[in-house]
């Protein structure tokens, strides 16, 4: 459980410090992603953003269980 712990630690300090480049990528602007802007209302909701990340994850976790 610690070793978990300590990775998860390292993977958001990580992420934290690459953030600057990090936040350049088109995540979030994909196409497939919903925008809908209104005057008073705006929506928005990234599905692939999320297939991408989740695809992502479930890959860098197939290969650390090996």
């Amino acid at each position: 459980m610690s070793r978990t712990l300590i990775v998860i630690g390292l993977c958001i300090v990580l992420i934290g410090l690459l953030w600057p480049w990090l936040s350049k990528l088109p995540l979030g602007q994909l196409p497939g992603d919903i925008a809908i802007r209104r005057e008073n209302f705006s929506f928005y909701f990234p599905i692939a953003t999320m297939v991408l990340l989740s695809v992502l994850i479930s890959a860098l976790l197939w290969l650390f269980s090996r």
